[in-house]
């Protein structure tokens, strides 16, 4: 499969991005329907056309209105236009030509890239003659298209692809990637410039000196990373310029992006409710975490301090029980290199298998320790257990029903897992299904 570049598709609400996404990309993650504006981050899927692939980047919708969150909409869309190598704007040929687009458009015509105008949802022969008024706008012939039903993609696809470049499928392959996410002034910075080893970012005790994410690529002892320094992460009633929005934008897309994060706290000031904030972008995000406490030389250094600040941690992070904690000073340099083998062995473990005959086993006799009680009208009974190719670790459950799987019983079955199995420093999912589901990723 030949790999390309980026797409965005732009448009006003409703035009149908999320349709035509969903379509190219043979998904179901983004919500559509009927009401006006539902997607308002930007979400990122693979395109597919014939033997290619490309990235594809749905975004909310863009108004001249004053509706709420419309600014935060447009700084999301401004960005992933930068970052695009192509445009699809796309526009709604039931509904004809709309201030909404006339507004669009202007956004467009500074754009130093190639626009395609998608004249969406003509559905049939008969509508084909309402792209003719979109000539207006200025972005040479329309192609005319049903995202709903797949008319039309073929031309478009054929010209969109034309355009892009082409790159390889993952430029950091083989790379362990992690982020450095946390308030600002907590020392990412400096982290940074220690654990490469020289002086790469801007470090600064002013705070929020960091204004974007920087991707550093390393070789440390043969192995290969790729850092990722972020801005400090404001509290949401503090982003007020439009620096500080890009900055939070950014530092949510490092965390997507990252295989593990590094969530940092400040030793000499303690835990704080932002910390919590932070850490929410990698929760959210279903990523393995290792917590590290930097400017540990400013904390005192009485008995038992490292162990009554860990314990004080888990309390304040109770989603993070499993994270890693490593203590360590960036000013001096103390412990950096525990970050490196806190990351080998969380990377080591998000990447382990489980036997299914083996899984199955433990399984069973959890069952036979500790039975389901009733819930929901009935009694769940466990038929079969796997494991995906998915990251961090994703085990599906076959039962009898879905309904009758209550929380807590999950919750003992991750525990099981964990300890049993040795994922005790990294998150796992467990996805349930009726038995006579299908399981998915494991067709292939």
């Amino acid at each position: 499969m030949e790999n390309y570049g980026k797409v965005v598709l732009v448009g006003s609400p409703s035009s149908g991005k999320s349709t035509l996404f969903n379509h190219l990309t043979d998904s179901r993650k983004e919500i559509t329907g009927k009401e006006f504006g539902i997607t308002r981050d930007r979400n990122y899927g693979t395109g597919h056309w014939l033997d290619k692939e490309f990235t594809l980047i749905d975004t909310g919708g863009i108004t001249g209105e004053n509706i709420p969150f419309q600014k935060e909409v447009q700084a999301q869309v401004e960005l992933a236009i930068q970052e695009a190598d192509a445009i699809l704007f796309v526009v709604d040929g039931r509904a004809g030509l709309t201030n909404n687009d006339l507004y669009v458009a202007k956004k467009l015509y500074p754009v130093k890239k190639k626009v395609f105008l998608i004249v969406n949802k003509i559905d049939d022969s008969t509508l084909i003659g309402n792209s003719y008024e979109f000539y207006s706008l200025g972005f040479g012939n329309p192609f005319a298209v049903s995202a709903e039903h797949g008319l039309g993609l073929g031309d478009m696809l054929d010209a969109v692809i034309k355009t892009l470049p082409k790159k390889p499928a993952n430029p950091y392959e083989g790379a362990l990637t992690f982020a450095l996410l946390g308030r600002p002034n907590v020392g990412k910075s400096s982290l940074a410039n220690k654990i490469i080893g020289y002086d790469r970012v801007i470090v600064s005790p002013l705070s929020g000196t960091t204004r974007d994410s920087v991707d550093i690529q390393f070789t440390k002892e043969g192995k290969n990373y790729v850092m990722i320094d972020t801005a400090g992460i404001r509290k949401p009633g503090k982003v007020d310029l439009d620096l500080d929005k890009y900055s939070v934008i950014r530092s949510a897309d490092a965390a997507k992006r990252a295989d593990i994060i590094l969530l940092l706290i400040d030793a000499s000031e303690g835990l704080v409710n932002q910390d919590m904030h932070v850490s929410n972008y990698a929760t959210e995000n279903n990523k393995p975490v290792i917590i590290v406490v930097n400017k540990w030389d400013l904390h005192t250094h009485e008995m038992d301090d490292q162990k009554k600040f860990s314990q004080m941690i888990k309390e304040y992070f109770k989603f993070l029980d499993y994270a890693p904690i490593v203590y360590c000073s960036a000013l001096t340099g103390t412990n950096v290199q525990k970050i490196f083998q806190a990351l080998d062995a969380v990377n080591t473990t998000i990447h382990k298998k489980v036997p299914s005959n083996l899984l199955n086993s433990v399984i069973l006799k959890a069952q036979m320790d500790n039975e389901a009680p009733d819930f929901n009208g009935g009694r769940l009974r466990i038929s079969y257990c796997t494991q995906t190719d998915d990251v961090p670790p994703t085990f599906i459950i076959f039962c009898n029903n879905p309904n009758y799987f209550h929380f807590s019983y999950k919750r003992y079955l991750e525990n099981v897992i964990r300890e049993r199995f040795g994922f005790t420093d990294c998150p796992i999912n467990l996805v349930i299904r009726g038995k006579r589901s299908g399981i998915p990723g494991m067709e292939k």
